[in-house]
């Protein structure tokens, strides 16, 4: 999936066609105003106050057509460069150009662009003309609150994208089809994994069949975590203000944690699990020999998100991350972080799961800690990197104020790009916390310290495998391996049971079709419903102690014994293969 912003060329092109939009709307509506349109991953946006008229699909449409006709025309685009006081005479009936005017130094030059009658507000660049914007589509429109304030007025925004080719605009309007095919909560509600009430916006209910998938994910990590030599805990959900005082969180995360007061003190739910974590490497004594000791927790957090920003299994309130904390003497950093590399590499390949590392350096301002442990701590995760046959590409002063990291990017089958894991070096909570350690010679020492998380988190982890997997997951992680249908009750439905039983007695997730319905009906249904393995009992089945079967999305029909059947399932599930 391409990124609009990253790429120079479709970042100008995207921005002329959001200058062309405003052009078209202010044609069809002559009183509209006009906030932001800028380039954005997926194309470009404009937010327009048009009264009280709401746009729908069909004015999209209108909008559309107007702005072919200014393709048609060839409008030439040109640069203005204006004085502050020439700026807000020229948009004195704007309010919104002037309330960005005024937030402009006075001796600014300030930039605009003009295409016939129409001219706004602009750093630029921008395209020569309109006749290089014909390969358009605009795609939505929702509302958008003025400069992202709730108490402000809702503005209409309408997405829209732009390539230099037809070829190109068709191929990603493909995408977006097979993108929206595979949305997560559409999947997730036909094949009753989980649901969201309105009691509880933000916070996802898991239905039975989404309960096994998260279990088989869960009971997989505890077992690749238990070879890696990890040890477990569970710290609680709600703790006292004065830990996350001394953690950091209530002075500079309050406004994100839920709180509550329990016998006239105030606690808080758990926004993350590190100080938890810190609270039990400081319940013993640890000695040099000890480390490195590697602690994981399937940790469920709560944090107070905005309700647009809600969606799906992507943005909730309340997750579990697969956290781990891991406290080490120096000198076993390098050694730590490429077997950690290693570890998360062989998980996502589990999965079929390419991805790009990408390491945060120090902040420019706000950081703890010598530039010189900065530049010792960043070479030590870009040295590991190599050593474990990766490269990572460098983004400047993202790291925390704590320490630099490792971004694990993941790409799914579309292309699409998840930041899942991370690798983050902490300076701060063993200093905060004073962790402590008895070095070789007596005395106590301070543990480096590493977070990391894999999965990021488990429901969002479950949101990009159900899209990357498009709902047919491989039979491991099915919740149902097996749909086992009867072509006729009378006769086959003893077998189709004895079928049945046979594989639940292997372990094997099953159900049995037995409804009174048409057996296309039921095989249709069947691959809806996204099951690896769809059985067929008829006659020659039960007559020669055989099975029929149909893997999912082939119509291909296989007849063989039921003992090479169950050979096939075993090889299947303990290799972890991919469809």
């Amino acid at each position: 999936m391409i990124n609009i912003k990253e790429n120079e060329k479709l970042s100008i092109l995207n921005h002329s066609c959001a200058h062309m939009l405003a052009q078209a709307v202010k044609r069809l509506y002559p009183n509209a105003l006009f906030w932001v349109g800028p380039v954005i991953e997926e194309g470009f946006y404009y937010d327009i106050d048009l009264g009280d008229k709401v746009l729908t699909l069909d004015d999209l449409e209108l909008i559309s057509k107007e702005m072919k006709k200014i393709v048609k025309e060839d409008k030439l685009i040109k640069r203005l460069e204006l004085s502050k006081e020439e700026a807000l005479s020229k948009f004195q009936d704007d309010p919104y150009k002037i309330d960005l005017i005024e937030n402009m130094d006075d001796s600014e030059i300030i930039s605009a662009y003009t295409q016939g009658e129409f001219t706004d507000l602009c750093r630029g660049p921008h395209v020569n003309n309109t006749k290089l914007l014909k390969y358009f589509k605009l795609l939505k429109v929702s509302g958008a609150y003025y400069k992202g304030d709730s108490n402000n007025k809702v503005l209409q925004r309408i997405y829209g994208i732009c390539f230099e080719t037809e070829e190109d605009l068709n191929n990603h309007l493909n995408f977006l089809e097979e993108a929206k095919k595979r949305d997560h909560r559409k999947l997730g509600k036909e094949l009753d994994l989980f649901m969201m009430s309105e009691y509880g916006p933000g916070f996802p209910f898991f239905l039975p069949k989404g309960m096994i998938l998260r279990n088989i994910l869960e009971n997989y990590w505890y077992d690749e975590h238990t070879k890696e030599g990890y040890e477990f805990i569970k710290t609680p959900i709600m703790l006292n203000r004065e830990l996350w005082e001394k953690s950091g969180h209530w002075e500079n995360y309050r406004e994100n944690m839920y709180t509550s007061s329990i016998d006239e003190k105030d606690f808080a739910i758990k926004p993350m699990n590190c100080p938890g974590g810190m609270l039990v490497y400081k319940n013993s004594l640890h000695s040099y020999k000890d480390l490195p000791i590697r602690c994981g927790e399937l940790g469920q957090v709560h944090r107070h998100e905005a309700s647009g920003a809600l969606n799906g299994l992507f943005r909730v309130r309340t997750f579990t991350q697969d956290d781990a904390h891991i406290f080490m003497r120096e000198d076993q950093i390098e050694d730590e972080i490429i077997r950690l590399i290693n570890f998360i590499d062989r998980v996502y390949s589990v999965f079929g799961l390419s991805y790009d590392i990408e390491l945060s350096t120090r902040p420019i301002d706000k950081y703890i800690g010598t530039i010189e442990s900065w530049n010792k701590s960043e070479a030590i995760l870009q040295n590991a990197c190599h050593i474990a046959g990766h490269e990572c590409k460098i983004n400047p002063g993202d790291g925390a104020f704590y320490g630099p990291k490792l971004d694990f990017h993941i790409k799914d089958s579309l292309g699409r790009v998840w930041q899942c894991g991370t690798i983050q070096l902490d300076a701060n909570l063993p200093e905060r916390f004073d962790l402590t350690y008895i070095d070789s010679d007596g005395s106590k020492k301070r543990p480096i310290m590493l977070h990391r998380v894999i999965f990021g988190s488990i429901e969002r982890f479950i949101g990009i495998l159900i899209e990357h997997f498009a709902g047919a997951f491989p039979l491991w992680l099915s919740p149902v391996q097996i749909n086992v249908i009867p072509v006729n009750n009378e006769y086959h439905l003893e077998y189709a049971n004895k079928i049945k039983d046979l594989l639940k007695e292997n372990n094997f997730r099953v159900e049995l079709d037995d409804r009174e319905e048409k057996l296309s009906y039921k095989m249709r249904e069947s691959q809806t419903k996204k099951n690896p393995y769809t059985l067929i009992i008829g006659d020659k089945e039960r007559d020669n102690n055989q099975v029929s079967y149909r893997k999912h999305g082939t119509n291909e029909t296989i007849t063989l014994s039921i003992d090479e059947f169950v050979t096939i399932l075993k090889e299947e599930v303990d290799s972890k293969k991919l469809n």
